[in-house]
């Protein structure tokens, strides 16, 4: 079923926790006769009756023939104070699935539908609890990989987009307002000059221009990156690997040829989630099976968003190396590279040689590490995630205004562009009337984002991404 098409009048009910052993597990109701439906199944139904609301409730959830299920806590929220604008009672009882399982069916005996995907999320925006941009941040910190993924979605569940969006709303429709007064009762009937205040946009289009360039850095921190670890054998590229993650995931051998394949796993440099490879040590072989991996190490680098060179500082550059680098080991069927960070790895050992200028080699910049002794490490990362962030037109403040889906970017864009064409419309002479269009327009899209004027399919593609429960 669409989002679009839940029956809202329904009491829903949903397991909120994952079904696996847990301290605790919850299963939420919601809806109309909530708190009615699940007194029936509550041993102390009076008590939960006349409970106030945001307050708690304890006892036992009882099977049908009166037999005990388990002892809960039970939270009454009652409308319009509830996360979704209606009566709710939310069971908190032991976390073990058959536990879990047994609660929840009671509750659908009890009269409760089973929730449909994000139906509860969905009913908090129907009755005007949250707005979409809020209702999409639920989503994202749930989905959140790091620590500022999630920061940043915490900002615009909080409201920080809705409100930049608002003010920019109030500027258009002030404009909208001034001309439509001139339409309608003009001083003199020939002419409507005067009507438009450019000037009085002009702080909207600002608004919405940098709103859309946040973007790029927050599609970064939602879809991550892909962070290619290449080198000749033995340059320490498992070691690395593992250093990154902190776990042993990649075996570590002396023995050239050790990683045949490549190791994905994903990690967080600086807050950025990226996908980490660890490819095959390059180097000609006639093992045709560690050739394979070779050259599948060589494919993978040409699809980085950074690469990371490891040289074996013992070593040094070698013309191997060099080779490489220049002759494009990473780099797309355009001929276009990924941005190189080279580590300078073995860094514990003595005599080591002294590191080249990283711009002879066409890399972005050199850390000099220990993957052994993790020396360097935090340095490398950091590196990588700076190039990352450049890339993405620099970093945005985690609490500060900024998109969260490409569906609001292009809602964004579409705001822009109206703008944009009612300042052209005006210098070229245009009637009022058209102008009144274009601000009409502009201010549809940004309904868009906030929800007021969502079309159906937008809300059923936002809300079915959504888990049961949520």
């Amino acid at each position: 079923m669409k989002p679009s098409e839940y029956a809202l009048h329904d009491p829903i009910a949903a397991i909120a926790t994952a079904l696996v052993p847990s301290a605790l597990g919850i299963v939420r109701t919601s809806g109309a006769g909530s708190i009615e439906l699940a007194s029936a199944a509550f041993s102390r139904s009076e008590a939960l009756l006349k409970a106030e609301g945001n307050t708690l409730v304890h006892g036992w959830i009882l099977a049908e023939d009166g037999t005990r299920i388990d002892e809960v806590m039970a939270a009454v929220y009652r409308a319009p104070r509830s996360f979704t604008g209606e009566d709710s009672v939310e069971f908190t009882g032991h976390g073990g699935p058959a536990a879990v399982l047994e609660v929840y069916k009671r509750l659908l005996q009890a009269g409760f539908r089973g929730a449909e995907r994000g139906e509860f999320t969905f009913r908090s925006f129907v009755h005007g609890k949250c707005d979409l941009t809020r209702a999409e941040a639920v989503r994202e910190i749930i989905e959140a990989r790091t620590g500022g993924a999630r920061s940043r979605a915490a900002g615009r569940l909080s409201g920080s987009l809705e409100r930049e969006i608002e003010e920019a709303r109030k500027i258009i429709l002030s404009a909208l307002a001034a001309i439509e007064v001139e339409i309608e009762y003009p001083e003199d009937e020939e002419t409507t000059a005067g009507a438009w205040d450019p000037a009085l946009t002009t702080a909207a289009l600002e608004k919405l221009k940098i709103l859309e360039s946040t973007w790029s850095s927050e599609r970064l921190y939602r879809e991550g990156a892909r962070v290619v670890i290449a080198g000749k054998t033995n340059a320490g590229k498992s070691s690395l690997f593992n250093a990154l993650l902190k776990e042993e995931r990649a075996i570590v051998s002396d023995i050239h040829g050790t990683t045949r394949d490549w190791l994905e796993s994903g990690s967080d440099f600086a807050g950025i989630p990226v996908n980490l490879y660890d490819t095959a040590g390059i180097r000609h072989t006639a093992d045709a099976i560690e050739a394979e991996g070779v050259q599948r190490s060589l494919n993978l680098a040409s699809e980085a968003d950074v690469l990371i060179y490891l040289v074996d500082s013992t070593a040094g550059m070698t013309a191997e190396d060099r080779a490489l680098l220049n002759e494009g080991i990473q780099g797309d069927a355009t001929g276009s590279k990924a941005p190189v960070v080279i580590a300078w790895n073995k860094a514990d050992k003595p005599g080591t040689l002294a590191p080249p200028e990283p711009g002879s080699l066409g890399a972005e910049t050199l850390v000099q590490i220990s993957a052994k002794t993790g020396t360097g490490i935090s340095d490398l990362v950091r590196a990588a995630a700076g190039i990352l962030m450049e890339k993405a037109g620099g970093a945005t403040r985690a609490n500060s205004a900024a998109l969260g889906s490409e569906r609001q970017k292009a809602a964004v864009h579409s705001a822009v562009l109206a703008l944009d064409h009612a300042f052209r419309a005006a210098e070229q002479g245009f009637p009022m009337d058209a102008i009144a269009q274009d601000l009409e327009d502009a201010l549809g899209a940004l309904g868009e984002i906030t929800g007021e004027t969502t079309p159906a399919d937008i809300l059923d593609e936002v809300f079915s991404g959504f888990c049961v429960g949520k």
